[in-house]
């Protein structure tokens, strides 16, 4: 089996790291922000009526679901930084997939994010507040994860094919040793 990794494969994985350092950086700063400025204060609106800056130390998921549930949802993050490695290394440095690559690295950041905070100090820092629809608070880690998964599913289902995604597949690999 040919190990050898490409010069431009290398690029995007070298582009990749620095991405999620970058996006996970945004994303404690911004919490740090909120730490500072808005923990045990008021709400400060930005839209009045649609959209605040209000401080909720979170130590569950979306909606309020699992509370205190440290464990489970640092051992899930490391799961998908796991598999989003995975991906990312096995897939094929085409042109095709730079945009995938994005929305990984995007999940990738949210994921990492949220789990620093539960690591460091057992609940996420939430500050972003959609008051006109009563939507959870949420942070910019959020957003990476929502909005690239969303994302993701539409090219899932309109632009990438089932065959697109042959790399990853075991088969494959135990088809190219037994040609070998």
């Amino acid at each position: 089996m040919n190990t050898k990794m490409s010069k431009k494969k290398k690029i995007f994985l070298a582009v990749d790291i620095i991405m999620i350092i970058l996006l996970v950086a945004l994303d404690q700063f911004t919490k740090y922000l909120a730490c500072e400025y808005l923990q045990d204060k008021p709400a400060i609106p930005l839209i009045k009526g649609i959209l605040e800056l209000n401080f909720l130390k979170n130590s569950g998921a979306a909606f309020g679901m699992l509370q205190n549930q440290k464990v489970f949802f640092i051992l899930v993050a490391v799961l998908i930084l796991f598999i989003i490695a995975y991906v990312l290394f096995r897939m094929p440095d085409d042109k095709k997939y730079n945009i995938m690559h994005i929305l990984l690295v995007m999940i990738a950041s949210g994921a990492a994010g949220n789990m620093i905070d539960r690591i460091r100090q057992d609940y996420v820092v939430d500050f972003i507040y959609f008051v006109i629809i009563n939507f959870p608070i949420f942070n910019v880690a959020d957003i990476y994860v929502t909005v690239s998964t969303f994302l993701f599913v539409i090219l899932f289902l309109f632009y990438y094919k089932e065959n697109d995604f042959s790399f990853l597949s075991f088969k494959q690999q135990k088809k190219y040793r037994e040609i070998k």
